[in-house]
């Protein structure tokens, strides 16, 4: 029998929050790490650093991660989509922008709700939080609409990358949920996935003649350690915990704000320009979240 998972509260909210800032900021990160790690071996860098401090940690807090529990077969399923995830996204960023490439990774949310509400009745959204994750979907399309339509399709295989890394992201949910990794400790569901990665995507590196780590820099070095420790280990632990206790589809439309904040983080240290298409996108979001919300 499932758990019963609770509807949106403040403090899932301000989670969602910090979450949403960390995950904008990583796009800065990967870009940064780039001067002297290849991309596809930064993922496989971040998911190894990930996966071995989740096993300290686990074992610190006598959590089981390799007991004999039935979740081997959604957990090898999950590993694989997600490797396959992050393997698109960081070789689709060598053909497009990343502004670009988190506007196609932020479709899974959609994908996500979609495929929930088709295997759950809790998951199901009323007709008005279909139209605010519309409204939150049509605010990220204004805050990139420039590049969006202006880029004259040279950036098509790295879109059609995001585009695939969206569609395994939402499926990697799905699958967790209809699987025996529903009622696992979120610890467990997580180094499942970063194990697969890190022990796969190398070798996906070298198929596709990366130069892999060439200069550790401070800056390098800073800016994998950030995408291993804070953003692998932490915020996808705090996620997965999130998704154990709350509905899985209202959280999802929160992180429609990642790519707002990855803009703006690219303002501050990028020195992109603002444009009124990034503060109507704001408004818009806010106003999706909203409706989604709302409980009549």
């Amino acid at each position: 029998m499932q758990n019963q998972r609770l509807p949106v509260d403040a403090f899932a909210v301000t989670l969602m929050l910090v979450l949403c800032i960390t995950w904008g900021f990583n796009q800065v990160t990967i870009k940064f790490a780039a001067a002297g790690i290849s991309l596809v071996m930064q993922a496989a860098l971040r998911s190894g650093i990930a996966a071995l401090l989740l096993l300290v940690w686990a074992r610190a807090r006598g959590i089981p991660l390799f007991s004999r529990d039935g979740t081997l077969a959604g957990g090898l399923l999950a590993g694989f989509l997600f490797a396959a995830e992050f393997g698109f996204i960081h070789a689709g960023l060598k053909y497009t922008t990343a502004s670009r490439m988190i506007v196609f990774i932020y479709l899974a949310p959609c994908f996500t709700a979609l495929g929930l509400a088709w295997h759950s009745t809790a998951e199901r959204l009323r007709a008005l939080q279909w139209v605010g994750i519309a409204l939150a979907f049509a605010g990220i399309l204004t805050a990139f609409g420039e590049g969006f339509f202006s880029a004259g399709g040279g950036t098509a295989l790295g879109d059609a990358f995001g585009i695939l890394a969206a569609l395994l992201w939402g499926a990697t949910t799905v699958a967790i949920r209809n699987s025996r990794l529903n009622n696992a400790a979120p610890a467990k569901t997580l180094f499942y996935q970063l194990a697969f990665a890190a022990v796969t995507l190398p070798f996906v590196s070298l198929l596709l003649g990366e130069s892999g780590v060439t200069a550790l820099t401070p800056k390098v070095v800073a800016s994998i350690a950030f995408q291993g420790v804070l953003v692998a280990f932490v915020s996808y632990l705090t996620w997965f915990w999130l998704l154990s206790k709350y509905l899985a589809t209202l959280l999802s439309v929160f992180s429609f704000m990642t790519p707002l904040f990855g803009v703006g983080f690219g303002i501050l240290l990028l020195s992109d320009p603002v444009s009124p298409a990034f503060i109507a996108a704001a408004l818009m979001v806010g106003a999706g979240i909203a409706l989604v919300n709302y409980r009549g």
